[in-house]
């Protein structure tokens, strides 16, 4: 906004367990910033954050979203940006991008149900962020913002310093409160002194005159703490009733005095570099996100890093290296985006229309260059085939997901060649179940899940020799060819699978490429189960021909026989992807999740100690962590995660080779 500094810009992301009040607090500072006529309701479907079809019916949060408002305090006026996040799992890459958008994120810890698991998450999550904590939920029965804040004191330490106190039903300011109440008293003395005491640290000035008995100025406090708040040595903490509004003012303020700017916190390039956040120098802004709304099709979500974007403006994206027009600037409201004029450092802009800007773009003013470090997003840890419920959907599936990733780079989607499924990747099951229903509504695609199959190879682990002669004979020129080949394991150095060892002209020169092309036709369908075949070196090495029936199409045939033959003999075996897992969990978990792993086949590389969590590392083969997600979930009430990457592949168990090998005829007899 014009007449708003950068220096006078807050922005941040409320973050927390499913259920502690995020959205509720979300929506009730809309209110009292003036953006909403009324409170929202999740419960009722009003909420101006959870509005998409999804989150109602739910009633629960799946997007990041943004507004833009102005407070007042004290006659000068504040730009706050608040962003609500969800806080299930299965939706941290919107966590991920949020973060990359604001300055500050304030952790939501419910009154009533303490610190839960996704409290604990969103807190490691945001090491190195400026942040503060808002005590919820203190409405319901038997609640007590005392017992809430020595909680989080006892979890994340002394550095979580009240600057209000709710007690007697009242939101006591710390720093500017003179009589507080009686009970309150000693709490409130005790806040002010760590908070003045914690000002005065981060400047020599300021502590001179503080331990020289000197009082510190109103304006002083403030900015010793802000800068506090950035170096990570204060997590102020706040009381609200969201759902009737109070102490929501006194948060806005205390966030407006307390919280850093982007002057204060500019963003830094991908060399660690400061980017200059004055709105009179060139354009630098980063895509953060890309959404395809309903009405306004596609939009790519900004962060004004340094200077000014203004309608009509031409930009370059220097990370695709082509140019952009901007046309509408719209600031995220919700449902309805409103139109902007302009937006600088630290403004949080959406832009329709644009040509060839996705995620992690960078749009600089012409003449500028600047990089970012991209967003890293976790592995998906789980995948699902999907299926058209009604055959007129099935070439249209494809798309569809594709349209829907696009704007979840958590999402993954491949086809896969060798399963002939098309297969989509996510965070958990209400990741893909929220990825289906988007794919319906947009798209008009009905589609359902199923456990996808596994992607065995075969592979031989002997020599094997085989021989195949190709007569036919059925009037006019006949067919004939005859070859003989051996197959070995191909060693990983070695480049060539086909090698040529024909002397004499048993077979001519002109027939040696039909030999290649039938063994590479005999491939993919292996002679175990009708897998592919990999990692095989197949020679060639006598045979016999005819002057006149002799042929490509004969060779070809006589080839691919052959070495079916061959591998029969070469000792063949299953191949199965294998996984390496990594597991978080608390220690006690440790011996439920090993004996689980071992259930599972998995092999278990190593243990360590990361956050307070203990983290196990195995190769685990994929056949058995289709379900592991939620398994993992329910072993641990919620409390353990984990990431998954292909590892390679490795021989199946005879045991478990002859399960597949049933399966498959069993398939092949169906289709039969």
């Amino acid at each position: 906004m014009k007449d708003i500094a950068v220096s006078d810009v807050r922005s941040f992301v409320i973050l927390g367990h499913p259920g502690s009040g995020k959205t509720s607090l979300c929506d009730a500072m809309l209110f009292k910033m003036g953006l909403n006529d009324r409170i929202g309701s999740v419960s009722a479907g009003s909420s101006m954050s959870d509005f998409t079809d999804e989150e109602i019916s739910r009633k629960s949060s799946v997007y990041a979203q943004s507004f833009t408002g102005v407070i007042n305090d004290g006659g000068k006026k504040n730009q706050i940006i608040v962003m609500d996040a969800p806080g299930v799992d299965d939706f941290v890459g919107q966590v991920i991008c949020a973060c990359r958008a604001v300055n500050s994120a304030l952790i939501a810890v419910d009154a009533s149900s303490g610190i839960q698991v996704g409290t604990t998450k969103m807190w490691r999550r945001t090491q190195g962020v400026p942040r503060g904590i808002v005590i919820t939920g203190l409405d319901k029965e038997n609640t007590s913002f005392e017992k809430a804040l020595t909680d989080i004191q006892q979890a994340w330490g002394s550095k979580c310093v009240p600057a209000i106190v709710f007690a007697d039903g009242k939101f006591i300011d710390v720093l500017s409160e003179a009589n507080p109440p009686a009970q309150a008293k000693e709490l409130v003395e005790k806040s002010r002194n760590a908070l003045i005491e914690c000002a005065a640290e981060g400047d020599d000035a300021m502590l001179e005159k503080y331990l020289g008995g000197e009082k510190l100025s109103e304006e002083e406090i403030s900015a010793g703490l802000r800068k506090a708040v950035l170096k990570g040595t204060l997590a102020p903490v706040f009381p609200v009733m969201a759902l009737n509004g109070e102490g929501v003012s006194e948060l806005l303020q205390k966030i407006a005095r307390l919280f850093p700017s982007p002057a204060d916190d500019p963003v830094k390039d991908a060399q660690g570099k400061p980017v200059n956040p004055d709105p009179e120098v060139p354009l630098v802004a980063y895509v953060w996100r890309t959404v395809t709304d309903p009405y306004a099709g596609k939009l790519a979500y900004l962060r004004i890093c340094s200077g000014t974007l203004k309608e009509n403006m031409e930009v370059m994206n220097v990370t695709k290296g082509g140019k952009e027009r901007i046309g509408a600037l719209l600031v995220p409201h919700g449902k309805k985006p409103v139109a902007g004029a302009d937006a600088k450092a630290g403004d949080i802009i959406a832009l329709p229309k644009l040509k060839n800007t996705s995620m992690n773009d960078v749009l600089c003013a012409a003449g500028q260059k600047v990089e970012f470090s991209p967003l890293a997003f976790p592995h998906p840890v789980v995948s699902m085939a999907v299926f058209a419920k009604e055959q007129s959907d099935e070439d249209k599936i494809g798309m569809a997901l594709a349209r829907v990733a696009e704007d979840d780079p958590t999402l993954k989607v491949e086809r896969r060649v060798d399963t002939k499924e098309v297969v989509i990747s996510g965070m958990g099951d209400a990741h893909l179940d929220v990825a289906l229903d988007v794919m319906k509504r947009r798209s008009n695609v009905h589609a359902e899940y199923r456990v996808p199959k596994v992607p065995y190879k075969e592979t031989v682990t002997a020599i094997g020799e085989g021989h195949y002669k190709h007569k036919k004979q059925s009037g006019g020129r006949g067919q004939y060819a005859e070859v003989y080949c051996k197959v070995a394991p191909k060693k990983p150095e070695e480049t060539e699978w086909f090698v040529d060892e024909v002397v004499g002209g048993v077979i001519p020169r002109n027939f040696i490429p039909a030999c290649e092309k039938g063994f590479m036709e005999a491939m993919p369908h292996g002679v175990l189960a009708g897998y592919q075949v990999v990692d095989v070196k197949v020679i060639v090495y006598d045979g016999s021909y005819h002057d006149v029936d002799s042929s490509e199409i004969a060779f070809k045939i006589a080839a691919s026989r052959a070495m079916k033959e061959a591998l029969t003999k070469a000792r063949p075996v299953l191949l199965e992807p294998v996984m390496l897992a990594k597991v978080m969990v608390p220690d006690q978990y440790m011996g439920d999740i090993n004996g689980d792993l071992n259930h599972r086949r998995g092999r278990i590389l190593g243990v360590e100690i990361e956050d307070g969590m203990q983290v196990i590392t195995a190769e685990v083969p994929m056949a058995e962590m289709f379900r592991y997600c939620s398994e993992l979930r329910s072993m641990t009430g919620g409390r353990g995660s984990f990431e998954m990457s292909f590892a390679r592949y490795d021989i199946v168990p005879s045991n478990m080779a002859q399960k597949v090998m049933a399966g498959a005829e069993k398939v092949k007899e169906e289709e039969e």
